[in-house]
């Protein structure tokens, strides 16, 4: 049941005498259950729409563009209940949290709708057969999965769900009806590594070109692991295994389909002390959301935006702070003394912060915790603003992960906290820098 809560006003709704508290059922004969079936059906120039009003069914016609919005608002983005996660995976960072957390941080996501609207990644085992010939249908392209293997039987044991295996026919549907897949593996060691990660790059290239591309990145493990399955972390040996074997298969589509299909997360360059490719390498960065080349991206806009530099940017006098993970801090220090070198007024002090909320395996910036900020950082110097990437918070940028806020590290720390859309890389680091 799809319930408007509110209308625009002045909007093409607001003008047909649609009222908050209608509920919407059909849209030209269209039942509406949710978001997609709503964007979906309205983009028709002439609509008809059939609501229910207290005992009554009344019908509203109305013509618009094609594109426009008739200013209808509802109690959620989905219209309807975020699908939750049916599996039980044996790496799932969810139920490697500390108990304590705010409710939200537990909700474990496996939504298709919002892998189409929102790039989140999902298993299939949610979906019905039904639920495939709509998003065929529809053509919600690109759909997010994570396959993490092609074995039917060991994709049921890593995810502890009885239709893990069965449900991976959907790829060839979906390949047939020329839906983008954007894939991901999520490597466990000891279990879908070695030949079982060879079978699964081999099995999935079998759905190009409807398999965009396919990410390959490392499992996190918590210190908050107590009777969950015994995963081991990669050592430095085993992230350059990894690479070593995936280049094999990138070389070979890259020769046989112009480009690399599959890409390791930055954490295995970083842990294997590899460097990293070049820019192109990655294409359009599809995968940047993923953490496969957000450094790549980050040193070619940093690289870019230094060579822009004005004589009043190389002149300005400022002394600030900036902290990561320990993951990133190498290269953020290269880049922040760079910057020293090239503006003699700068001082810019960077500051890794160690996990002590997650357990020191967990190195990268976006699990940096305001607790563990508050905790290392007291004392230090940090000057007038303290620089920190938009990936430690959650959505709204008013939280980190342990429910500590913004104002309560600016009032612990006496600085001015600057956040720094990380979305913006290279360039946003620099232009915050330079305030």
């Amino acid at each position: 049941m799809v319930t408007v809560s509110s209308v625009r006003s002045g909007s093409p709704a607001a003008k047909k005498g649609i009222r908050a508290g209608d509920i919407l059922l059909s849209v030209n004969g269209h039942e509406i259950a949710d978001v997609l079936d709503y964007r979906f059906y309205m983009t028709e120039k002439q609509l008809s729409l059939l609501l229910h009003r207290g005992p009554e069914l009344v019908t509203v016609k109305m013509r618009k563009k094609e594109y426009e919005d008739i200013g209808l608002e509802f109690d959620t983005f989905l219209m309807d209940r975020q699908h939750t996660c049916k599996n039980k995976c044996m790496f799932c960072f969810i139920d490697q949290n500390p108990p304590g957390m705010r409710e939200s941080v537990y909700f474990k996501d496996d939504d298709s709708r919002m892998s189409f609207l929102m790039g989140s990644y999902v298993t299939l085992t949610n979906l019905t057969d039904a639920d495939v010939d709509r998003i065929i249908a529809m053509h919600m392209s690109p759909i997010h999965i994570s396959v993490h293997t092609t074995e039917p039987e060991l994709r049921v044991t890593m995810m502890k769900n009885k239709h893990a295996g069965e449900v991976l026919s959907y790829l060839q549907r979906f390949s047939d009806a020329g839906i983008a897949m954007e894939c991901q593996i999520v490597l466990c060691k000891n279990v879908n590594d070695g030949v079982h990660l060879d079978r699964t790059m081999r099995d999935l290239c079998a759905y190009l070109p409807s398999l965009s591309t396919c990410s390959v990145v490392p499992c996190g493990l918590t210190c908050h692991r107590e009777g969950l399955y015994p995963l081991e972390p990669f050592t430095k040996e085993d992230c350059a295994a990894v690479l070593d074997q995936v280049a094999e298969i990138q070389n070979e589509c890259s020769e046989k389909y112009g480009y690399p299909v599959f890409y390791c997360s930055d954490e295995f360059y970083l842990k294997a002390g590899r460097e990293f490719p070049a820019g192109d390498f990655y294409g359009e960065y599809a995968q940047i959301e993923n953490g496969v080349g957000m450094i790549p991206s980050m040193r070619d806009e940093f690289d870019a935006r230094m060579e822009m530099l004005t004589s009043e940017e190389r002149s300005v006098r400022r002394e600030l702070s900036s902290a990561t993970g320990y993951a990133a801090y190498p290269f953020l220090d290269t880049l922040s003394k760079c910057m020293m070198r090239e503006i003699p007024g700068l001082t810019l002090h960077l500051y890794r912060i160690r996990n002590d909320f997650f357990g020191e395996s967990i190195t990268v910036a976006g699990l940096v915790t305001g607790r563990d900020l508050i905790a290392q950082l007291k004392g230090k110097p940090l000057g007038d603003v303290l620089l920190l990437p938009s990936v430690m918070l959650r959505h709204e940028r008013d939280r980190f992960l342990d429910d500590t806020t913004v104002e309560e590290v600016e009032a612990a720390l006496g600085v001015t906290v600057q956040i720094v859309d990380t979305e913006y890389g290279g360039d946003a680091f620099v232009d915050a820098v330079l305030g």
